[in-house]
């Protein structure tokens, strides 16, 4: 059975195949088709979400519409899923009433272990971890202004040490991308992703490096991300969080070290004047809008992938 826990369960030309899905889909949509629907006799969707949301909840949910199922929302807090009873129990009954699982939550090892039992393919919404979600998107806005994602150059700033650092290490690597992050002491990537990024950039041709100073990290820069400074569940570290983001700021002379025509990406919720100038991100280069819509179309395309994988029999 496959899953997508993270960015590098995709191999390089997985997540191609899953991009042109993704394009395929947003074409047909734009022409007011109806795709073939790739469920079969269950359609249900169990979206659970421990954590706050508004853009997986609806584009999952409306991807899953579009698609011909049917998405049914699980608040995590009522659920109470590895308190009142374990993951694997939660994922064996799941497993036999829908076809799919999509699950926002904290630790990478409670979604591991809901993928290990549920016996359906398990996506990973976002964890403290990884964002391979929202990484697909980013791919596919960056394909539709840029081209070819082989060799572009994407820097992110911000913290680094927290999921969308980490996915864009992975995904950035996977597709052959030159990726930079940057961020403060103390908010840097573990390790073991560094190095497992570096695995697949030589295979891919990209390459992956970790720069302390933010101008050098923007320098030539084809494409700039950034994100909020205090992820989900770090709230109490927002005080402290501020002063030493202050210089990975995406403001206008930062953004000035990039390519003329580089452009500018954020997951969303943004907050102007702390992590991204609001020149910036309602400025020409900014495409946050279509990274934005473009959560719809990756969603569609990774569970259309993940559900002819799993009606072939697990393979791809």
């Amino acid at each position: 059975m496959r899953h997508f826990l993270r960015d590098d369960d995709l191999s390089p030309a997985e997540q191609a195949e899953v991009l042109d899905l993704a394009l395929e889909l947003k074409a047909a949509r734009l022409a007011d088709r109806v795709p073939e629907s790739p469920f079969g006799a269950r359609r249900a969707v169990a979206l659970i979400f421990d954590k706050p949301t508004l853009r997986t909840q609806v584009s999952f949910s409306a991807g899953v519409a579009e698609l011909g199922g049917s998405a049914m929302l699980v608040d995590g807090s009522l659920a109470q899923i590895g308190t009142r009873e374990s993951v694997p129990d939660v994922a064996r009954v799941l497993g036999r009433q829908v076809a799919a699982v999509v699950w926002r939550t904290y630790g990478q090892e409670r979604i591991d272990a809901m993928a290990a039992y549920a016996g359906v393919p398990v996506v990973n919404a976002l964890t403290d971890e990884f964002h391979p979600c929202q990484l697909l998107a980013d791919l596919l806005t960056v394909r539709e202004h840029r081209g070819d994602l082989a060799g572009q150059r994407l820097t992110f700033l911000g913290d680094a040490a927290c999921n969308m650092g980490h996915s864009y290490l992975l995904a950035g690597a996977t597709a052959g991308m030159h990726v930079t992050v940057s961020g403060p002491d103390g908010f840097r990537p573990v390790p073991a992703i560094v190095g497992r990024a570096q695995e697949i950039a030589a295979t891919t041709g990209g390459s992956v490096a970790v720069e302390p100073d933010p101008v050098a990290a923007v320098t030539g820069a084809d494409v700039v991300a950034t994100d909020t400074w205090v992820s989900m569940g770090k709230e109490d570290e927002a005080a402290e969080r501020s002063a030493p983001f202050l210089p990975y700021a995406l403001d206008a002379a930062l953004l000035a070290h990039a390519k003329p025509d580089a452009i500018v990406l954020h997951c969303l919720p943004a907050y102007r004047g702390q992590e991204i100038a609001a020149d910036v991100i309602d400025g020409p280069q900014s495409v946050v809008w279509d990274e934005a819509e473009n959560r719809l179309h990756a969603q569609k395309a990774v569970l259309v992938w993940l559900l002819r994988a799993a009606a072939a029999g697990g393979a791809s």
